[in-house]
């Protein structure tokens, strides 16, 4: 499975793909030069169980981490996956 990070102008999306088909997307907005905002996290039922969404949340604190950034999850699904996660939470 892939993870391909989307940019746009202030907003963008890390694309979970398998077989060429999209597994889960999660969106963000972005906060100034310093901070992506994660509002939604989406993950296909067909793949559910797959970690799909952990391993979408694992590209963005890559991406945060790489770029120098902070990350405020406000969907619920990040929100988690962060609060159990203390090794991901440098970048919070």
């Amino acid at each position: 499975m892939n993870v391909i990070h989307e940019q746009y102008e202030n907003k963008g999306a890390f694309v979970a793909q398998e077989d060429g088909k999209n597994a889960g997307e999660m969106t963000y907005s972005k906060a100034g030069d310093k901070m992506i905002i994660i509002d939604h996290t989406e993950v296909d039922p067909a793949f559910g169980g797959k970690g799909v969404g952990k391993k979408m949340v694992l590209a963005a604190v890559d991406f945060a981490r790489e770029h120098h950034i902070k990350i405020l999850p406000l969907c619920p699904f990040a929100k988690a996956a962060f609060d159990k996660d203390e090794s991901i939470q440098d970048v919070l």
